[in-house]
């Protein structure tokens, strides 16, 4: 059932897609899913909305970050309350579709939000999955507000308390880190995790191709976008961070499934690394421009370059 999917992006929600795929025939399921926590339209997986969400203040027009209006912290309602919840049974239903897919062993590797992984956890691990990490992506920069309390006071007109809370911000620190969850189908019991090596191949890491400046990989992954690297979604993640994880956790031929594509970097990864893909998106204006990023790999030929050579390749061409 996987060949009318294979190596392509389909456009449409995972949801009416990924029962259609073959059971115990994914590698690897590696995806940047939303984080739910209204970042945009498609970020939305909640109920409780009204017209200010994702609304602009005078002070967000122009901004390249923090462009819309999210929700506060402690909300605008107490039915604000149910968010959290209603986001964690959203991924469980795709979840619990995705579990019989995959391979005894599989490794998954969901990207999320710091303030909302946690549900992501819940919902896989009530989905049959194990734990097995998180990892951390630490990005070269991050947009940071902080709006200071003391202009805040002076806007009201309350002198004696901006002086007071001089120097000190409302707001968080700047996220300068991302959480990726390391999930795990478990394999048969009374078996090994070696007998399933044998058995369908995966559940092993590729320490000897992954080691960065000749040290062995750790949980903390450090990878920024390449010179000149097309960026065509604000969540999107750096080409070099998809390769790393894919190159980590399979071998060439085998399958991986994104099945909130975005802007198909996993795709493109796939392709470049000589792995097959499957990959869902909902969005009719990301789906075109991720079909438009794969037509560039090909045409470039550079996935028959070593990736290193890649890498140069992307800088100097």
């Amino acid at each position: 059932m996987n060949e009318s999917f294979l190596n392509k992006i389909t456009q449409g929600d995972c949801l009416d897609y990924i029962p259609k795929l073959t059971d115990n025939s994914i590698d690897l399921f590696l995806s940047d899913i939303p984080y739910g926590i209204s970042l945009d339209d498609w970020d939305v997986l909640h109920s409780n909305t009204n017209s200010a969400l994702l609304g602009k203040s005078p002070a967000q027009e122009g901004k390249s970050g923090f462009k819309r209006r999210g929700k506060p912290i402690n909300g605008w309602a107490q039915s604000d309350r149910n968010i959290g919840l209603e986001y964690q049974e959203w991924c469980k239903d795709w979840a619990r579709k995705v579990y019989p897919k995959m391979k005894n062993g599989s490794f998954l590797f969901v990207f999320g939000a710091r303030r909302t992984i946690h549900r992501v956890i819940n919902a896989f691990e009530d989905s049959g999955f194990l734990l097995k990490d998180t990892l951390a992506w630490k990005k070269p920069s991050a947009h940071h507000r902080a709006q200071r309390v003391s202009i805040v006071f002076e806007r009201r007109g309350l002198k004696k308390e901006a002086e007071k809370w001089e120097g000190w911000r409302l707001g968080n620190l700047a996220p300068i880190w991302e959480p990726v969850v390391w999930f795990m189908k478990p394999y048969k019991i009374g078996g090994t995790i070696t007998d399933n090596i044998l058995e369908n191949e995966v559940g092993a890491m590729n320490i000897d191709e992954c080691r960065l400046n000749d040290c062995s990989p750790t949980n903390m992954l450090e990878f920024s976008f390449r010179k000149n690297e097309i960026k065509i979604h604000e969540a999107q993640k750096p080409l070099d961070l998809i390769e790393y994880l894919i190159k980590l956790t399979t071998k060439k031929s085998q399958l991986v499934l994104d099945p909130f594509m975005g802007s198909g970097t996993t795709a493109v990864a796939a392709k470049i690394l000589n792995r097959n893909f499957i990959g869902f998106e909902t969005s009719p204006e990301f789906y075109k421009k991720s079909l438009e990023r794969i037509e560039e790999v090909t045409a470039s030929n550079i996935g028959e370059l070593p990736i290193f050579q890649q890498t140069l390749f992307e800088k100097n061409g």
